[in-house]
């Protein structure tokens, strides 16, 4: 079984994120870039379905600028066979929108062939739209799962997926038969580390390179941002002598009680 796993660069998690000053975005000049967290517990999990024998080969994609290899590199050390890049000047956080990746990836998908599985993320840090999965499915026409917690490849005929998946209420657990689509919760696994042998392996690797817009997909986007801006500043707390102290402020003040 083949698997493929999306990987989106994005601004690192721990940088702090600032407000262009045309207020038509973020700003991504001199910002550390890193692998969006989501999809880091994506490759995790098909690097372990390969190492139980219930995967063939684990090809990590990525859209994005020249830069967008630099994460590709990371997947690679982490254990994946090989990677595509396919590059385009769009920005990741604005202008490539859901439905133009997942039109992307079903290309991918038809393009490779004997694909079994696609694994993303369940979400960008940065437009958290969380959509791509679900539209690719869709386009595919495959069983999806999304924001799953645990994966499990029946045994009995390895052509199903058991998949528990995080829900507002708890969790529940689905069967979905082969090929699909699933997006990979915080509570999949813990993401290894690359070591050294690995990172220097890697760079021996195959990335092959691809226009995105030689796909034949659209990649117009629909929605136009208008303007960010900082979230405004939070007031002061305060810090209260007694419970009766408190009650009366949250009875008089906030209006809350």
């Amino acid at each position: 079984m083949k698997v493929l796993v999306g990987v989106k660069r994005v601004i690192d998690y721990a940088a702090k994120v600032r407000v262009a000053s045309n207020k038509r975005g973020v700003e991504l000049t001199n910002v550390k870039m890193s692998m969006n967290p989501f999809c880091e517990i994506a490759l995790e999990e098909a690097i372990r379905l390969k190492e139980k024998g219930a995967a063939s080969e684990v090809v990590v994609v990525s859209v994005g600028p020249k830069g967008a290899q630099e994460q590709i590199r990371t997947a690679l050390a982490l254990g994946a066979d090989r990677g595509l890049h396919l590059t385009t000047d769009l920005r990741l956080d604005q202008e490539l929108q859901p439905l133009a990746v997942a039109k992307l990836f079903k290309a991918v998908v038809e393009r490779e062939g004997d694909v079994g599985l696609v694994l993303l993320g369940k979400q960008s840090i940065d437009s958290d739209c969380g959509q791509v999965g679900p539209m690719l499915a869709g386009l595919l026409d495959w069983s999806q799962a999304t924001f799953a917690s645990k994966i499990d490849l029946c045994s009995g005929d390895n052509a199903t997926f058991t998949v528990e998946r995080e829900t507002d209420t708890g969790t529940e657990v689905l069967e979905c038969s082969k090929p699909a689509v699933i997006t990979a919760d915080l509570r999949l696994n813990e993401p290894r580390y690359a070591t050294l042998p690995n990172i220097m392996k890697a760079k021996k690797k195959k990335i092959e390179a691809l226009e995105a817009a030689g796909l034949g997909v659209d990649l117009e986007p629909r929605l136009q941002i208008l303007e960010v801006n900082e979230p405004p500043p939070r007031k002061a707390g305060i810090v209260v002598g007694s419970v009766d102290e408190l009650v009366e402020k949250l009875k008089n003040e906030a209006a809350v009680i």
